[in-house]
This record gives structure tokens, sequence and C-alpha cells, in this order.
């Protein structure tokens, strides 16, 4: 989850910012045209540099640049502010400088005399080094690629929209969220566009500099020879220190904004006005602290204005400890209004009772550090990627999974509910990784002993230090997350009948009526009704047969006589055309399809059953027969498991349906088809008879 901390205490807030701001932009162009005391002056180049090394501090810890999508706006403000000083500077050079290196403040004074240390030809040369760097290397380089990616994102704005527009038509993103997703790609072009024009700024605040300094030495040397007839060595001592101090305490800032500058554009618009934006994103604990200190470091050099440097090193610490309090508890006043609300009684009303999540997770609070890591493979990143695959695989928008952490649970152990009811509860251990015996591997590590989540087979939960130990003993191991990921899946093919409603089937119906608006019309509801359809689906769901292709669905409903048919009929009349759907999924085109089959007299023995007990929708069998055939298939099922192969039980079409029921009760990934499902194109062979020998016959 993306966490945006906000500059929000008593004195400083985000309301305060909204109306200094607009003032503050007045000042700046007042300073292009008003002078400015001495003192003023010197505060105003602290702040200047308190600025820049704040905007370099937040472009290194942002990691998109969509994060700090303020930064061209701060990047405007901050030249102003430096070409304001400029001009107000220059002003006071130009009127007074022939009174001594103190004319236009301390801060000039101290960087004309402490870092080019009185050396005339010394500071020329610093400075037109630094002008050089900043204008030939970085302001050129950020401007180039600023460039190119504005050129390149705005190519791929279009295609970028048809992919949303695609993955929504395809179920695999919600109308919500392919809003958001737009609005990204429109913030990101929108922000690569402002950059390159922002970029310019830099370049030209460089070549500002230059003319500046030039104007500072030529003008000065005229003003102190012409009007105050001052001695050539005397004005060139006065008027030089001055215009090379003036010159590096504004050529530094502009560097340290280049290179913000490069670091963003090398690495867009808000629902926010510009204010609020910039009050949001520059509160961060991890720029004010480095901010804070460079400027102490700046107050203790000698000659420098110690105090000014001082009180804005404190309040940059001051504001450190603001932001990491905020950061620390970024919802301690949401809190506060859920206890209340928690407390008020004529607040209380049926959402306080009932959950409406369709799908939950709830983890023990040991698991809490799976949800809060940062990269890519954590727990809600990986449920996202889940549900979008699974989404696919079934051909329907699987909901939301709602994660929440549940102090009644152990610390390791998990619980996943569809709606109210628990479908499962296992243990996850956090700080250890699973490691899986391959073939002819003994469980000979040290560790915690368990079954896998999943599939049941003999795991061990070992330290993360015994990884490569595990795999060099022929282990499989996955990590923490990936085992809840792959349980989770699980349980979402298992229960996907279940989380079918009438909504999604008719959100599904609205998106094939924009193709096929007669088809769709023509069937439902006069042909079918909507919750008939949304059982028949439900159905097929049951056992994992897709329904990506509703318009061979619908076709088909319309193909046959449904008003003297059962639910469970129809939905046996569909599965043909669909179960090549379900094949593909398992196998590859050209693999041969490994198929279990019955012994032909224990599925004459079923046949007679089915047809004595037609209503039944299980099997009648003698208790120690149905055990036998569950144990032949679970291990016939093993043996092609360790293969990789999927498992196929054929059977007669009549049968089809209640052996299917039988098997899948206790072996839920086991597929039955009836021969009449088996694709023409797919060639095929018995791996294994059940209640007979096992066979190795190819058919074509």
């Amino acid at each position: 989850m993306e966490k945006t901390s906000t500059i929000n205490f008593k004195g400083f807030t985000p309301n305060l910012v909204n109306s200094f701001l607009p003032f503050g932009i007045i000042a700046l162009v007042a300073m292009l045209v008003l002078p400015l005391p001495v003192a003023l002056l010197d505060t105003f180049f602290v702040l200047n540099i308190t600025l820049s090394l704040l905007i370099l501090m937040v472009a290194l810890h942002t990691q998109r640049p969509l994060d700090f999508s303020s930064f061209p706006n701060l990047l405007l403000i901050a030249t102003v502010l430096r070409l304001g000083l400029n001009v107000a500077s220059t002003r006071i050079v130009l009127k007074d400088g022939h009174t001594g290196p103190d004319a236009a403040g301390q801060v000039i004074e101290a960087f004309g005399e402490f870092i080019v240390s009185g050396n005339y030809a010394v500071g020329i040369f610093v400075f037109t080094i630094l002008v050089i760097i900043n204008l030939v290397v970085i302001t050129k380089g950020a401007g180039r690629v600023s460039e190119v990616s504005a050129r390149f994102t705005l190519d791929a704005l279009p295609g970028k929209q048809m992919a949303i527009d695609a993955d929504l038509n395809a179920g695999i993103l919600t109308p919500d969220e392919a809003k958001e997703r737009r609005a990204e790609v429109s913030k990101e072009a929108d922000f690569y566009g402002s950059m390159d024009g922002a970029s310019k700024f830099v370049k030209g605040d460089a070549i500002a500099g230059i003319l500046i300094l030039v104007v500072n030495v030529v003008g000065g040397l005229i003003i102190g020879l012409i009007q105050h007839e001052l001695p050539i060595g005397q004005a060139a001592e006065a008027y030089l220190l001055l215009a090379i101090g003036d010159g590096l305490v504004a050529q530094i800032p502009s560097l340290l904004l280049s290179i913000a500058t490069a670091i963003i554009v090398t690495r867009v618009s808000s629902a926010h006005n510009m204010s609020e934006h910039i009050s949001k994103q520059v509160n961060l604990s991890a720029a004010w602290i480095p901010t804070s200190l460079v400027i102490l470091a700046l107050g203790l050099v000698p000659g420098m204005p110690n105090k000014l440097f001082i009180f804005f090193a404190a309040l940059a610490a001051g504001l450190a400890f603001l932001s990491k309090r905020k950061e620390l508890n970024p919802s301690k006043s949401e809190e506060v209004i859920e206890e209340e609300d928690e407390d008020n009684e004529n607040d209380f009303d049926v959402k306080a009772v009932k959950d409406d999540a369709k799908i939950s997770l709830n983890i023990g609070f040991g698991l809490v550090s799976l949800v809060s890591q940062s990269d890519e493979n954590s727990l809600v990143p990986s449920i996202t990627k889940l549900r979008k695959e699974t989404s696919k695989r079934l051909g329907f928008v699987i909901p939301g999974i709602r994660i929440r952490d549940d102090i009644d649970l152990e610390p390791s152990q998990y619980q996943i509910k569809i709606g109210e009811k628990i479908v499962a509860d296992d243990t996850v251990y956090y700080d250890k990784i699973l490691a899986i015996p391959g073939d002819d591997v003994q469980l000979d590590l040290n560790g915690i002993k368990v079954k896998e989540p999943a599939f049941g087979v003999d795991a061990i939960w070992i330290e993360p230090e015994l990884d490569k130990d595990a795999q060099s003993k022929g282990y499989v191991t996955i990590d923490p997350t990936s085992v809840l990921i792959t349980h989770v899946g699980q349980i979402l093919m298992n229960s996907a009948g279940e989380l079918l409603g009438q909504d999604e089937v008719q959100a599904l119906l609205d998106e094939l009526e924009t193709s096929q608006p007669n088809l769709v019309q023509t069937v439902v509801p006069k042909i079918i009704p909507l919750h008939q359809l949304t059982k028949i689906l439900q159905n097929l769901l049951k056992e994992a047969v897709p329904i990506s292709d509703l318009h061979v669905v619908i076709s088909e409903l319309s193909a046959i006589n449904v008003q003297k048919m059962s639910n469970d009929d129809i939905s046996e009349a569909i599965r043909p055309k669909l179960v090549p759907l379900l094949i593909q999924r398992l196998t590859k085109f050209k693999e041969t399809l490994p198929l279990l089959t019955l012994a032909p007299e224990l599925e004459q023995l079923i046949l007679t059953s089915v047809r004595q007990n037609p209503d039944e929708k299980m099997l009648l069998l003698d208790g120690t027969l149905a055990k036998n055939i569950l144990s032949n298939i679970n291990e016939a099922s093993e043996a092609l498991s360790r293969d990789n192969k999927a498992v196929f039980l054929i059977v007669a079409p009549q049968i089809r349906r209640h052996v299917a029921n039988f098997v899948r009760s206790q072996l839920p990934t086991i597929n039955v088809l009836s021969f009449t499902e088996l694709p023409e194109n797919r060639s095929v062979e018995i791996a294994f008879t059940i209640g007979g020998e096992t066979e190795a016959d190819e058919t074509d």
C-alpha cells in the first residue's frame, strides 16, 4: 500500500500553505523589481539553499517519477526565487559594492572569501567549472532524457489505453480499476510533457548565471571607475569578490536542482491543488533529516551567518521529527474516529456485524509482515496477480480478496473464508521456508514436519539458512508467501461456483451483448432466465470448466430444448463444447492425454446402480468397494502428478455426473470426463485402469 505523509501540525497546516503560496509567488515576482534589505537577502539565500537541498533529497527518495509529480512546479518556484535573488543581489552589488566586501550581505561575502580564499582568478575558474558541469553535462543530459521520455510516453499512450480497454473487456480489470489505470497513464504523459519543458528552466537558469556574473564584473568596474572614481585595483578587488560570491551562491543551488532534475527524469497531474500536492509529498523524514544536518554543517563554517543557518537547521530537524512521528502513526486520527464511532450506539447498524466480502483471508499477527513487505512478491501484489490469472482461467472476474489480521488466530495461522464459511485453515511460518522432498528423498532435515497446505504432501518448515543445503539434497524450497498464495489459488478454483452470482453473470452478458446483441436478447431471458443461467454456469465452474466462451454457452442454450430439462441435464449437454478449454489449459496441445478408465465390470456395476436409483446424485456403492475405488484413483493420480501430468478419469456419459460427484467429493483435483467430451484432434492413452490392470495402449 502506498503511504503519503502530510505536513500537519499546529501553526503549519496545508491550509496555511494554501494561503501563503499565492503571496509567496507574488513576493518572488516583486523581488525582481523592488530592492531588498541586506539582512533579508541573506535570509532568502539560506532559504534558497535549503529548498534546493530538500528537493534533491526528495528526488533521491522517490521510487517513481509519479511519486514526485509536483517536481516541475517546485522547479519553477525555485528557479524564479534564485533569479529574483540574482537581480536583488546585482542591484546591491552595483549600488554599494564600493563600500566593501560586506556590502551584499554575509552569505555572498562568505562564499567570495572562504570558498575561493580571496583569489579572484581561482574564483572565476571555480565558477566556470561549476557552470560547465551544470550546463554542459547535467542540464544537457537531463534535457535530452526529458525530451526522449516525453516523446516515447506520448507515442505509447494510445497503445496503453487500448491495452486497458482490452483487459476491461476480457474481465481482467473492473471498471474502477480500469478508470484508475487510465488516470495513471494520463498522469504519466502529463508529467513527462511537463518535465520536457521544465528542463528548459534549468538550462536557462545556468545561462542566466553566466550573464549575471558578466554584468556584475563589467558593470561593477565601470561604476567603480567612473562614478566612484576608485583606482582600478581597488575597484577590481571590491566588485570581483562580490560578483564571484554572488555567482557561486546562486550556482550551487542551481547545480543541486539540475542533479535533482536528472534523477527524476532518469528513473504527473494530481487530484490535489499545487500547494496541497507539495505539502503532502515533501514531508518525508528521510529527506528532512539530511537537509537539517547539511544546513547545520554549513552554519558551523567560519564567516557564515551561523545563527541563521542553525535556525534553519533546527527548523528542518523539527519538521523531520514531526514527519517521522506522522509516519509511525499514519492513521492515529482515523483510529480515534473509529473508536468514537464504535462507542456511539446511535451509529450501530448492520455493517457493524456483517461482512459483505465474498472472499476473506484472515491471518495471525505474525503473518502481518508478509503484507507489510514493499517488494512486488509480497502478499498483496501476489494476491492481485493471482486474482487476474484465475479470472483469465475461469472466464469471469474473481471478487476482491479482503486481507485482515485476526487476534483470535495463532501468530502463524491463517483462515480462508468464502462469505462467512471457513473453507481452509492452516499454518504458515513467516520466518521459515517450506522444503518439499522430491522422489526418493528422505525427510532428514531439521525443522517442523507438516503437510503442504494445498496438496497435502509431506514437507518440512526449515530455517532460511538451510535453503541451499535442502536444494542440494533434492528438496524443492518455497517461501511462505508462495505457499499461502498456492493454497488460496487452489481454494479459488475449487470454490469458483460459489463465487459466481447473478451480478457477475449479468456483467458477462452485458459485455457479450456489445458484440452479439441479438444472440443475448434471444436467449436471456426469453429462453432461460438469469437465475437459471447462473445455476448452469455454477455447475460448470464446480468442476473447473471455464466459461470464458460465454457465446458458446448461449448458442448451445438456443439450440436445445431447455424447458423439459433440469439444470444438471442442461449443464451436461453444454459440457462437450467447453471441456476442450479445460484440457488445453491443463496440457499442451501436442501432448498425449494420459487417461484413467474404469474396468468394464466396475463401470457396468456403476451403470446398473445409477439406473436403479436415477434420482440419486451420489453413487450407492458398498463401503469397502467405494474406499478401494478412491484409493486406486488416488494412487494413479499421484503417479501421474509426479510426472507433471494432468489427471482425467474417462467414464460413460450416462454415469459421468454421478461418478464426478462421488470422486470429486474426496479428490477435488480429479477431472471426470465422458467419452463424448474428448476432443477428436487429441491423441490419448490409457495410463491406468481402475479395478483392472495398467495398460499403455495409445489411441489416436
